[in-house]
């Protein structure tokens, strides 16, 4: 007889080339939610990639921290295809950024975040507001976002502990990057999706929870 497990894909991690769901949650509901593909799932490394032109779904209601940034821009992903590169267990991602016309990897782009969570259908994190930019050729780490950051500790959005956590993983990212012991290989910015890994619709209803 088939157990639970046999009948949940994410037990055993997700297949390479499956599409997934990666989720933003707050308030116990998407904030932000779109359809990528896997490149990897394994206990060492998830690597999921976001093409060009995917669609993006944004949170029904009102959230506490009110509506997600991204929606002022497009509802769709404008940027070059991008590979996100997570450590399970870390509270941040890294992902891979490269020019939208050429192609050239330009930066390795640090998103301080939740550790990712893993459900029946995709990941669930919800981001931390600080991200690290690391240009290509470089070892030093040009802080972004970090006014938004400490205005969303003063109004209460993260606790203090949680703020002190999250300024500790950002910057003990930012010192593995100045002494070359990241975790991240640099081959990573090579790697090229295949050619029929275009954009994705969200093809289910909006998923409640986690």
């Amino acid at each position: 007889m088939a157990g639970a497990d046999d009948q949940n894909p994410a037990a055993h991690g997700f297949g390479h080339g499956a599409i997934v769901e990666r989720r933003d949650v707050l308030d116990g509901r998407p904030w932000l939610s779109y359809p990528v593909r896997v490149v990897i799932d394994s206990p060492r490394l998830v690597a999921l990639y976001l093409s060009r032109g995917t669609q993006l779904r944004f949170g029904r209601g009102t959230f506490r921290w009110g509506a997600h940034p991204w929606q002022q821009i497009s509802d769709c992903w404008q940027g070059a295809g991008v590979l996100q590169l997570h450590q399970p267990g870390l509270a941040h991602s890294v992902w891979v950024w490269k020019d939208r016309d050429t192609g050239a990897f330009q930066k390795w782009y640090i998103n301080l975040e939740a550790p990712l969570r893993r459900n029946a259908t995709g990941f669930s994190t919800l981001d931390h507001e600080i991200d690290l930019i690391v240009p290509s050729g470089t070892t030093s780490c040009r802080w972004k976002d970090l006014d938004t950051f400490e205005q969303r500790v003063r109004r209460g959005h993260f606790s203090p502990a949680e703020a002190v956590a999250i300024r500790v993983e950002a910057a003990s990212v930012a010192q593995s990057v100045a002494t070359g012991t990241q975790w991240w290989e640099s081959s990573w910015s090579s790697w090229e999706a295949p050619h029929d890994w275009g954009p994705l619709s969200l093809q289910t209803p909006e998923t409640e929870g986690l």
